[in-house]
C-alpha cells in the first residue's frame, strides 16, 4: 500500500458467517483492504461473492443470522482512528447515514412507500442533527433533490415513491445518502435494473458530486466495464476473500490470479471482433462447505496440489498490487 494513502476506511481479517438451519455460511473469510481519501475503490465479483456483505460490516449493520466472528474496521477522521468493533449501537447510529452513507441496489426496497421522497430526506437530516425542525428538513430537501439532478425538484419532494421513474427514486436514494454531506458514500450495485442511458447519467451524477463534495466512494459492482470507466483501484472478490488488488489501469493491463483473468475474458472487448465469449467453467462453491485451500481451485486451470490443500499467501507483486494466488509465492 502506498504511503501516499489518506486512510478513511481501515478493514483488517475480517470473516462473516451466516448461521442457517443447512449450516454455517463462510461468507467473508479473512477480508483485508483500505480505502483512500477521496478515491473511488470498487469491490467487484460475481453475485454471491461477499461484495454486499463486506459493505455493510463496514457500519456492522450484519444482523442474525449474520455474525461478524472476527476481524478490524477502523474509520478516520481529522486524525482520529475510530474504532468501529468497540463502539455501541447508539455511537454507530451517529456514524451511519451522516458520515458514511449508503445507497443500495434496490430503491424500491430502500424507500417507505408510505412517505414522500421529500419527507424521507428531510427525516435522515433531522435525525442527525442537520436540521433543527422537521419542517426546515423539507425546505432543504428539494435543494438536496436539485442536487441529484432530480426533475422538478418541488414537484418530486412531494411525491411518493410509485409516482416516480426507478431512475428517479435512485435519485432520491442519493439524496437520501447525501443529504448530511458525508465523507463516505458506500454505492452497492446503485445502477441495477435501470436501463443503460440512466446508468451512465446516474454515474455520471456520482463522479460529479465526488469532485464537487470532496466524497470518497466505494462502488460496488459486477460490471468491469464500469470498473475500467470510474475507479481508481479495484479489489476482486471469489467466494468471500479478495484475490486481487490493484489500481484500475495495472488490473486491465496486466491481471495476476487466474480468476481476475478469466473474468476479463468473459467481457466484450471494444477494440476487438469477437466471435464467441469464455466462460468461466464450474460453478461458485458452497460457503457451507468451501473448498479447502484456495476457493478459486476446482474451477482454475493453473490448479497445484498446494491450491488444494493451503490457503495461498498474499504477495505484493509492486507497492500497490496485491495477489493471493500460489503462482506468484514461488
Amino acid at each position: 500500500m502506498s504511503e501516499m494513502c489518506t486512510p478513511i476506511i481501515e478493514v483488517k481479517n475480517l470473516k462473516v458467517n451466516f448461521y442457517t438451519y443447512a449450516g454455517v455460511v463462510k461468507a467473508i473469510d479473512g477480508v483485508s483492504f483500505r480505502i483512500c481519501k477521496g478515491e473511488t475503490y470498487c469491490l467487484v465479483g460475481e453475485t454471491g461473492c461477499g461484495k454486499s456483505v463486506t459493505a455493510r460490516a463496514l457500519t456492522r449493520l450484519i444482523r442474525p443470522p449474520g455474525k461478524i466472528e472476527e476481524g478490524e474496521i477502523y474509520y478516520y477522521r481529522d486524525g482520529e482512528r475510530v474504532d468501529i468493533m468497540s463502539l455501541s449501537e447508539e455511537e454507530l447510529n451517529k456514524i451511519r447515514g451522516a458520515e458514511i452513507a449508503y445507497v443500495f441496489q434496490d430503491p424500491t426496497a430502500a424507500l417507505d412507500p408510505l412517505y414522500t421522497i421529500g419527507y424521507q430526506v428531510a427525516e435522515t437530516m433531522y435525525e442527525h442533527g442537520t436540521v433543527a425542525k422537521l419542517k426546515e428538513g423539507m425546505r432543504r430537501a428539494v435543494e438536496v433533490l436539485r442536487r441529484v439532478l432530480m426533475p422538478d425538484p418541488e414537484r418530486r419532494a412531494r411525491s411518493y415513491p410509485h409516482e416516480l421513474s426507478g431512475g428517479m427514486r435512485q435519485r432520491g436514494v442519493i439524496g437520501i445518502a447525501l443529504s448530511n454531506r458525508p465523507r463516505l458514500l458506500i454505492a452497492d450495485e446503485p445502477t441495477t435494473a435501470l436501463d443503460a442511458t440512466v446508468q451512465a447519467q446516474l454515474m455520471d451524477l456520482l463522479m460529479d458530486l465526488k469532485k464537487r463534495e470532496g466524497l470518497t466512494i466505494l462502488l460496488i459492482t459486477h460490471n468491469m466495464g464500469l470498473v475500467a470507466e470510474v475507479c481508481d483501484r479495484v479489489a476482486v472478490m471469489y467466494a468471500g476473500v479478495i484475490v486481487e488488488e490493484a489500481p484500475v489501469y495495472d488490473l486491465f493491463e496486466k491481471p495476476l490470479h487466474p480468476y481476475t483473468r478469466a473474468l476479463l475474458r468473459a467481457v466484450p472487448h471494444p477494440g476487438r471482433r469477437t466471435i464467441k465469449l469464455e466462460a468461466i467453467p464450474g460453478t461458485v462453491p458452497n460457503l457451507i462447505e468451501p473448498p479447502p485451500g484456495c476457493r478459486f481451485h476446482p474451477r482454475c486451470p493453473h490448479t497445484m496440489d498446494v491450491c488444494k490443500r493451503e490457503k495461498p499467501p498474499e504477495i505484493w507483486v509492486d507497492e500497490h498490487h496485491r495477489v493471493a494466488c500460489w503462482l506468484y509465492a514461488r
